[in-house]
């Protein structure tokens, strides 16, 4: 079992930066690790996802150009650098492990990823962007 804990979250006003990140507990490196938010009146949706070893990565075309993930497979982190941010971005964000097989094909994670689909959820953290 493997906990995922996210922290960074706050509020800004549109325009600024916010930088979230998620500590696991335990070694998640096989796997790509994705974040997704929850918007007021929402479904959850997937914001971005990342590969093993953190040299691909994917974005919704919302955050597309603002939004940069990263991980640090060495310390088992996930980060997400938020900039240019717009009211549009408050939500809850979550951090997760995506379901697939260890040190799988990316078209395999995003497809995952574009479902939902994951082992370990965050507990979340809240981004608020004021106008």
């Amino acid at each position: 079992q493997v906990q995922l804990v996210e922290s960074g979250g706050g509020s800004v006003q549109a325009g600024g930066s916010l930088r979230l990140s998620c500590a696991a507990s335990g070694s998640d490196s096989w796997y790509c690790m994705g974040w997704f938010r929850q918007r007021p009146g929402k479904e959850r949706e997937g914001v971005a996802v990342i590969s093993p070893g953190g040299g691909s990565s994917g974005y919704a075309d919302s955050v597309k150009g603002r939004f940069t993930i990263s991980r640090d497979s060495t310390k088992n982190t996930l980060s997400l650098q938020m900039d240019s941010l717009k009211p549009e971005d408050t939500a809850q964000y979550y951090c997760a492990t995506v379901r697939s097989s260890p040190f799988p094909p990316f078209a395999n994670c995003s497809a995952a990823f574009r479902r939902g689909d994951a082992y370990y959820w965050g507990q979340g953290t809240p981004v608020t962007v004021s106008s």
